[in-house]
């Protein structure tokens, strides 16, 4: 039964994402944006729970409305509330994944992780945390990938959990501060263009950031270091 365990947990997220993402677009959030303002005033702690369950079922389930949500959170929280909630969700759901993984199908990462060079898994063991924090650091790389290559990697909870918390941080400022003047948009008919985070003034101080995080790596293998 504990083999299974993992699987129904996925599963019971996979019911819970479907029916609270069922219909969940701009278009929906347009439709419906003075009832969900409304609600979202009038109940402040169970709305900020509902969503933050939400993300945790989006995050785990690795489904594609990671960014409308962290938009929309913005847009009912305000940005520094909606940021942190967004990162809550985002944090635990990716952290479920990575437990369920190695769980449920952990003969075949070991198979995988076999084929690792052993000099580079002493690294990912040593520098896993740098690593995953410049992958998180950086909007190029999807969010769900980086959560499979990590279990395929072995990476640990208690590496795997602060690295992303504070990795996914900075891109999530951004889409909560879009998300909170998304309202007139959504009013006109349109939708906000979530390309800024791919703009050079936004992507290359995450890229910079991204360097700096890898600064204690690239300090062990100078030259003359150990290892």
């Amino acid at each position: 039964m504990r083999r299974f365990l993992p699987l129904l947990v996925l599963a019971v997220l996979a019911v819970a994402g479907f029916v609270l993402l069922r219909g969940f677009g701009w278009h929906s959030l347009a439709r419906h944006q003075g009832q969900l303002l409304g609600w979202a005033g009038a109940h402040p702690v169970l709305s900020a729970a509902l969503f933050v369950a939400t993300y945790i079922a989006t995050a785990a389930l690795s489904l594609p409305q990671g960014a409308l949500l962290t938009v929309a959170g913005g847009w009912l929280f305000g940005t520094l509330l909606g940021c942190g909630l967004t990162v809550i969700g985002a944090t635990a759901g990716a952290s479920i994944l990575l437990v369920v993984v190695r769980s449920a199908f952990a003969e075949t990462l070991n198979r995988h992780r076999g084929r690792i060079p052993p000099r580079l898994q002493t690294r990912l063991a040593r520098d896993g945390f740098s690593y995953l924090l410049a992958l998180r650091l950086v909007p190029l790389f999807p969010f769900w990938v980086v959560n499979l290559a990590a279990a395929v990697a072995g990476t640990r909870l208690r590496v795997f959990a602060p690295a992303t918390l504070l990795g996914i941080v900075p891109a999530s400022l951004v889409l909560s501060s879009i998300g909170a003047g998304v309202g007139g948009i959504l009013a006109q008919g349109g939708t906000p263009d979530l390309s800024v985070l791919f703009s050079a003034r936004i992507l290359w101080p995450l890229l910079g950031l991204a360097l700096l995080s890898l600064a204690p790596v690239l300090w062990r293998r100078r030259p003359g270091a150990d290892g």
